[in-house]
């Protein structure tokens, strides 16, 4: 009869410790989603700014075209982007563009004193550092559900229940050899 009660004692602490993980595999899924759905706030200001900076700088900048119907297809990319990952790439398209849209205001030195035109490049700005925030947020709870995931004997549980290793918000290659290279600065 002992021996009855401990098996029962150690088969309900073996449930509760399965049960203990799999709430923490979810907490910790859920933590991601909502580090990304940080990230999609962000991402949805910058696009809002986005049309606003467009129209300044062709006023300015007109034929500039190619440049400005890219930073707009970008936009509109990220805007239409359904999965975390697919958001991810269109973001990266996105500062792409605008970082091509920056090299075309330098051309110009009326457009970077006109106040309308400073006044959304600081909001941008601002955005820009809030959504290099929320990307390092999202990595490290992406990194804590990656681990969580792996380690054993969190593992069992989680393959079982179709938790897997997810994606870091990452720069991708071509990002990041560009990013390895010196800026230029010129006086000229």
């Amino acid at each position: 009869m002992l021996f009855l009660l401990v098996l029962l004692v150690l088969a309900t602490l073996v449930v509760f410790w399965l049960i203990g993980i799999y709430n923490s595999l979810v907490s910790l899924r859920n933590r991601r989603e909502q580090a990304f759905a940080d990230i999609d706030v962000q991402l949805k200001q910058r696009s809002d700014l986005i049309p606003q900076l467009v129209e300044t700088v062709k006023g300015y900048a007109g034929h500039e075209s190619k440049t400005l119907l890219d930073v707009i297809a970008a936009r509109n990319s990220v805007l239409t982007a359904g999965t975390i990952e697919e958001k991810i790439k269109s973001d990266s398209q996105l500062t792409s563009a605008l970082q091509g849209l920056r090299l075309t205001v330098e051309a110009y030195p009326d457009l970077k004193a006109n106040t309308n035109f400073m006044h959304l490049q600081q909001e941008i700005g601002d955005i820009e550092n809030k959504l290099a925030a929320v990307r390092r947020f999202f990595n490290a709870a992406t990194k804590e559900l990656n681990t969580s995931v792996e380690s054993f004997p969190n593992s069992i549980i989680a393959t079982r229940y179709g938790f897997k290793k997810e994606a870091m918000y990452d720069l991708g290659v071509e990002k990041r050899v560009a990013m390895e290279e010196p800026p230029k600065i010129s006086f000229n």
